[in-house]
Formats: structure tokens, C-alpha cells, sequence
């Protein structure tokens, strides 16, 4: 195996894309009102909904019209950090609650837990925050992959979508690119991180359009991509 480390997408790429959209955003839609109000003194929270005060640009904004952004947010799937977080909390109580578990695809458990095994170090990269990546995989169909990864990057470190977000993944990696593999079902993510000399795969799991990155249908041929 030439790679030292695999950093990973979620949605698309190690779960199904529904998964986000009919089970995890319609269960923040419906919880997170309640959520809000009851835990707004809570430090963790109402640092959050300062965030959120500062994106509106109404830093006197009532818990209830933050509440309502927050919802305008979600149904537009905006990737904004705040709301990120705030879903993790809401996520969490519906995972440790037997609500839903994290859709991992089969092929994407072996393969990571052989690449794992083979000493390579497992990243995810994903808008949603650490703390719902990490839920994901903790209270996925396979139990808890958590063990599996040696850290996880959200949109604190950059957009998805820019180059320079690659460019301090690298960084903190301490890695020479051409070491690094970036998984994704998304274009316009692999395109930016492939300038800075990382090699890319495209996953097509579910009829995405293929840019010019070799293409995967599963993760078992990822791995015949890659010995």
C-alpha cells in the first residue's frame, strides 16, 4: 500500500446520501426547537447561538428567531458552522437514544478496517461537524468504528471546496501529498485538493456525474485501485 494516510467524505462516499436527508436533518428539524429552549443557558449551546447572533448580524436576535434561521439553514442545507454543531448536540440524544444508527456501507467497514489494520491512518472530512462525525461512527450498523480513525476535519478547518482547506489538512498531517489518498462523491471537492498533488478517487454510488478522478463504485474497488 503507497499511502500513508486516507482522509474520507461521509455522505455519498462511506454512507448513503438519504441517510443525511431523510433521517438525521428531518429528526434536528423536529428536535432542535425544544433542544434550543431548554438548553440555551447551557455554555456549550449558547456559544452557539452567539455564533449565530454574529452570522444574522443581530447580536440582540431572541433564542426564537435564531431558532427560526436555524430551520431556514437546515431545509437549505446550508453548510454553517453553528448549525453544524447545534445538530451534533440534537444528534447525539437521537443516537443515544436508539432513535437511528449511522448507515455505513458494508464494503466501506471492511475496507477501512483493513486499511486500519495495514498501519495506514484514517481521516474523515466532512461539513458536518466532528462531534456528528464522530456519533456517526460510534453508533454506526457495525458498532463502534471510532477506533478506526486517527482524526476528523470539518468546515473550522475550510470549506470543502477549497483549496486552501487541503492545503492545512497537509499541514497538520506533516505528510508529503503524493502519501495522501482523498475519498469523495463530490467533484468539486476532489478538484480541490488534487492541485496540491494528493491523489483523488470519485465514488458513484449513487449515479453521481464523474469528473476527470478515477472512479469507484464501492470501496472494494478502491482497493484493487490502489495496491
Amino acid at each position: 500500500m503507497k499511502y500513508s494516510a486516507i482522509i474520507t467524505d461521509i455522505e455519498g462516499t462511506t454512507s448513503r446520501i438519504s441517510f443525511v436527508t431523510e433521517v438525521l436533518f428531518p429528526y434536528a428539524t423536529a428536535e432542535l426547537p425544544a433542544f434550543i429552549r431548554a438548553n440555551a443557558a447551557q455554555s456549550a449551546v449558547a456559544e452557539q447561538l452567539t455564533a449565530c447572533r454574529s452570522l444574522m448580524q443581530q447580536p440582540a436576535a431572541t433564542v426564537d428567531a435564531i431558532i427560526a434561521q436555524l430551520l431556514e439553514w437546515i431545509a437549505k442545507d446550508q453548510k454553517i458552522t453553528p448549525l453544524k454543531a447545534l445538530q451534533g448536540m440534537v444528534w447525539q440524544q437521537g443516537y443515544e437514544s436508539g432513535a437511528f444508527r449511522g448507515h455505513v456501507y458494508a464494503d466501506a467497514y471492511a475496507a477501512l478496517t483493513r486499511w486500519q489494520q495495514q498501519g495506514i491512518k484514517l481521516y474523515v472530512y466532512s461539513s458536518g461537524s466532528v462531534q456528528a462525525q464522530q456519533l456517526l461512527f460510534k453508533y454506526s450498523d457495525f458498532g463502534d468504528m471510532t477506533p478506526l480513525f486517527s482524526g476528523y476535519f470539518d468546515t473550522r478547518i475550510g470549506a470543502k471546496r477549497d483549496i486552501s482547506s487541503y492545503a492545512a489538512i497537509l499541514q497538520q498531517l506533516q505528510l508529503p501529498p503524493k502519501q495522501v489518498l482523498f475519498l469523495s462523491d463530490v467533484v468539486a471537492e476532489l478538484d480541490a485538493a488534487q492541485p496540491l498533488g494528493i491523489d483523488t478517487i470519485q465514488l458513484i454510488r449513487e449515479g453521481q456525474t464523474g469528473g476527470s478522478h478515477t472512479l469507484a463504485p464501492s470501496f472494494s474497488e478502491i482497493e484493487e485501485h490502489i495496491k
